[in-house]
């Protein structure tokens, strides 16, 4: 691979999920990842899950980092799992507002993650390397792009060290942004969120749902292809193939896939890109 990846993993919910998961890793350390990052359900509901997932990929020998979402939380729980996430040997964090289970009140001690960032370092130093999350197609309930965009200056100032993005499928997006943000002083790296295109109505269902604008010329081949599992696989390749191809040429300074814990379109991706 010709720059640097990392990886994205969920907490399976059932015994064969985790197996799946650690069949799914065994493959893509092959790829020797810079780190493996575990997301973190609404309200911290995936807590337990999370930090076990993690502890299993710091057995295997690979850097985790831990998604850390603060809305909701009091400064006390906070504390208490940073030292958690130390003792485990935890050096990095994905540090994310986060959403709450609906239903619930907002709450806690923290609004934005640009306060959890604030809060991180003033507790623990420099113990964690902390990556946050930016938007380049703006995020879903961002009044602006304005208003967005300061949000993420605000978590760089903070104290991240590095940003990883929404995914995306429109190369200029990614490069605008970058910019807007180089404009705004923020010099950290921003890594552009790959998520490969494996499954037409699981990408459109949760790109509706999180505001990643999937183009509309790529939305009608796939609803063209219908059931035709194979098509979909062989365009969505391309299709994400041109889109890194271009961020690499770019500049991008690593990529972050989305793996959705499979291997094969994430390794068909990388192998291409390093060949």
């Amino acid at each position: 691979m010709m720059l640097p990846i990392s990886l994205e993993f969920f907490p399976p919910k059932t015994a064969e999920g985790s197996e799946k998961l650690r069949a799914a890793r065994a493959q893509l350390y092959a790829l020797q990842p810079e780190f493996c990052s575990v997301t973190y359900g609404a309200g911290g509901s995936t807590h337990a899950g999370t930090f076990t997932t993690v502890a299993e990929i710091l057995d295997e020998g690979v850097e985790a980092a831990c998604h850390f979402s603060c809305i909701g939380a009091t400064r006390a729980r906070v504390r208490d799992q940073l030292a958690q996430l130390q003792a485990m040997g935890v050096k990095r964090l994905v540090a994310l507002r986060g959403d709450l289970p609906s239903g619930y009140g907002i709450g806690g001690e923290f609004q934005y993650a640009s306060e959890l960032v604030e809060f991180i370092r003033a507790e623990t130093g420099n113990a964690f390397r902390i990556e946050v999350a930016c938007y380049p197609e703006v995020h879903p309930q961002a009044k602006t792009p304005q208003t967005d965009l300061d949000a993420f200056v605000r978590k760089v100032k903070a104290g991240a060290d590095s940003a990883i993005t929404q995914y995306f499928y429109n190369a200029d997006s990614y490069f605008r942004f970058v910019d807007d943000a180089r404009r705004q002083g923020v010099d950290v790296p921003v890594v552009p969120g790959i998520m490969p295109i494996t499954n037409s109505s699981q990408l459109l269902r949760f790109s509706d749902a999180c505001g990643a604008e999937v183009p509309r010329w790529i939305r009608l081949r796939l609803q063209s292809y219908g059931d035709d599992a194979q098509s979909i696989k062989a365009f969505g390749h391309e299709v994400v193939a041109d889109l890194c191809r271009r961020l690499v040429r770019g500049g991008a300074p690593g990529i972050h896939f989305y793996t959705m814990n499979q291997a094969a379109a994430t390794l068909a991706l990388s192998r291409e890109l390093a060949g």
